[in-house]
């Protein structure tokens, strides 16, 4: 049974850092592509960012070019999302998700289930 746990998020001031992981179980990690996604009230799940299976790859939406950064470490079946300068609008609940050899970027509406997420909030 697949399994993705979210941690990491929290309470930030505008400007301030926040690094996301996504732990996975029962699957062959290294053989997913991994995406980020969040949704924020009263807006649909958008993706964020994501990794393929070797981590050669990334892809992120405009809203994190050059703030966010995704990587992977498949020994800990781990991947993580290390977000800087974190604005107001970045407040979400932030998911994570696999597919297998996925190409980037990974649409929300390609995935049937989700876990619990983890909550991000930035205050102005």
């Amino acid at each position: 049974q697949v399994q993705l746990v979210e941690s990491g998020g929290g309470y930030v001031q505008a400007g301030e850092s926040l690094r996301l992981s996504c732990a996975a179980s029962g699957l062959p990690f290294s053989e997913y592509t991994v995406g980020w996604f969040r949704q924020a009230p009263g807006k649909e799940r958008e993706f964020v960012a994501g990794i393929n299976w070797s981590g050669g790859s990334t892809n992120y939406a405009d809203s994190a070019k050059g703030r966010f950064t995704v990587s992977r470490d498949n020994a800990k079946n781990t991947v993580y999302l290390q977000m800087n300068s974190l604005k107001p609008e970045d407040t979400a609940v932030y998911y994570c998700n696999v597919r297998w050899r996925g190409p980037l970027p990974l649409s929300p509406k390609a995935f049937g289930s989700w876990g619990q997420g983890t909550q991000v909030t930035v205050s102005s």
